[in-house]
């Protein structure tokens, strides 16, 4: 299993700035790379039975180099369900989480 990386972006209030920052890195990277579908960043507002939510970031394993640069954690493949695309290609989906659908 590869690992991937996560990142909170704070709760759903103040996660805009630093979601911006982060889509505005990896569209730079993604574009010099040659635009692959392995290369991913997600977003997710989780909750965890508190009150508020935290939008948390999940990069791919071949993203690996953008975590780095945002301090991202290493942690699991985060569940498909919820995951919005930050950056990345459309058909990611099918590469990064294979049979779930």
């Amino acid at each position: 299993m590869e690992t991937w990386y996560s990142i909170s972006l704070g709760d759903g209030m103040t996660s805009g700035t630093p979601s911006a920052e982060i889509e505005e890195a990896f569209t730079a990277l993604f574009t010099a790379a040659g635009r692959p579908q392995g290369i991913a960043v997600f977003t997710r507002p989780e909750s965890d039975g508190r009150l508020h939510c935290e939008v948390i970031a999940y990069f791919s394993p071949a993203a690996r180099a953008m975590a780095q640069v945002f301090d991202a954690e290493p942690c699991q493949r985060p569940v498909r369900t919820g995951l919005g695309l930050l950056g990345g290609d459309p058909d990611c989906w099918q590469v990064l989480f294979p049979g779930s659908g």
